[in-house]
């Protein structure tokens, strides 16, 4: 499992891959589920025509709703001039009520003229909306890789995106290209990323470690809510120092309308561009502390409440330790959820109903709830300290029940343990 939403809508199944270690999704040829009840496993997806250079598949993720799954899977043309990578991979989404049917989620067009709705590079930690009707992706553009080999400039630069299900629809070229795949949803970017920000400008230079804000996103102050992904960006600050921040950009209904920033499907020496209304919001302002930005160490996403009211991340006290810590969606300053004496060793995972999440710090799970008031309670903690340090935790769809990851015999498996 890897920090995705890996239960399956009735909590019978949980989808994973087999990858032989974090880095290997390369030489992954398989995506499989385990019946929660009695250990059963099934192959759910196999890569046709694999080698040691991809096609690979690997983050898969279940859909809230359907018996789908969508996952990263490398470019079918994987060989040793062009193998897996993080700019040549897309979402390939699997409905099992259709005999296993897959498709792809994102077009890829990286000919010119290029296509809006289709993007040029890789998606990959694929993220369904709460409806399943949305899938958010971080994003490694080709032309921009080809373009800093060519000019040695900095180019490459990761952001985020979003994918639509029910959107203008999209038509790929696929004749003149096997870099082009024809895909069903219609896929933009959200955030202009900048190679050489200015310091205390704001300007983001990486988007990264994204999420969800909430099951409809955040309240806005007329009562309404605006769907939107919170996630870290790299900037600089005023005083010329490199820091990460917690943001939030809200995610329009109607992507298919071209921003300021220029073209959706970008051009050979432009990235594709967010569409209007896609609005960026910076909710941590840190400079000031002791230990400024969020904990780049253990690397973590940030994680939402499912009321939206509230986003995760880690970052050091003022000992250096690191620490769970919220903010509000509505803004105003981090609250310090943990006080342990050793660092916090995973990202968050909220419970998914209620003001509550789970964590990993010396090596046991530990369970922290917020009263009515937003108030964080202190930190339980629910497991054994485990000998192999358990990674990767999630709840249930009903909330009842926890899975985790740990070593086993230099092997990873799955556990499973009843909510306290």
């Amino acid at each position: 499992m890897d920090h995705n939403q890996n239960f399956s809508p009735d909590d019978q199944w949980i989808v994973y891959d087999t990858r032989p270690d974090p880095s290997g999704i390369a030489r992954n040829q398989h995506i499989e589920k385990v019946d929660v009840e009695n250990g059963r496993t099934k192959i759910v997806y196999q890569v046709e025509g694999a080698n040691p250079f991809g096609p690979g598949v690997g983050a898969v993720s279940y859909h809230p709703l359907k018996n789908q799954f969508v996952f990263i899977h490398g470019l079918p043309d994987a060989d040793s001039l062009k193998p897996y990578a993080g700019h040549r991979r897309l979402g390939r989404i699997v409905d099992e009520s259709r005999g296993k049917h897959a498709y792809w989620m994102d077009s890829r067009d990286v000919i010119q003229p290029f296509t809006p709705g289709a993007l040029r590079g890789g998606t990959h930690r694929h993220q369904w909306s709460a409806d399943g009707n949305w899938i958010g992706f971080t994003y490694n553009d080709a032309l921009m890789v080809a373009l800093e080999e060519k000019t040695r400039g900095v180019h490459d630069l990761r952001t985020l995106g979003v994918s639509k299900r029910i959107s203008p629809a999209v038509k790929v070229d696929i004749a003149h290209s096997d870099e082009n795949i024809q895909g069903s949803w219609f896929s933009v970017l959200l955030v202009k990323v900048v190679s050489d920000p200015k310091a205390g400008s704001g300007e983001i230079s990486r988007a990264y470690s994204d999420w969800w804000v909430g099951k409809q996103g955040y309240r806005r102050q007329d009562g309404t809510f605006q769907r939107a992904r919170a996630f870290l960006g790299d900037l600089i600050s005023e005083k010329g120092a490199k820091i990460t921040e917690v943001f939030m950009v809200d995610v329009p209904e109607n992507i298919d309308i071209p921003g300021k920033n220029g073209p959706l499907e970008g051009t050979d020496k432009t990235m594709p561009m967010p569409p209007k209304g896609a609005t960026v919001r910076r909710l941590t302002f840190t400079e000031h502390k002791k230990f400024p930005g969020v904990a780049s160490e253990p690397r973590h996403w940030v994680s939402s409440s499912m009321d939206g009211s509230y986003i995760s991340f880690l970052a050091k006290d003022d000992n250096g330790i690191v620490q769970v810590f919220l903010i509000a969606t509505a803004g105003g300053e981090p609250i310090q959820v943990s006080n342990h004496d050793t660092s916090v060793q995973s990202m968050v995972r909220w419970h998914p109903e209620q003001r509550e999440f789970v964590y990993v710090c010396n090596q046991s799970l530990y369970l922290c709830q917020l009263d009515v008031r937003g108030k964080p309670e202190v930190p339980k903690k629910i497991s054994p300290t485990f000998d192999t340090k358990p990674f990767s935790p999630i709840y249930s769809r009903d909330g009842d029940r926890l899975a985790f990851n740990r070593y086993v015999d230099g092997y990873v498996q799955i556990f499973l343990a009843d909510r306290p």
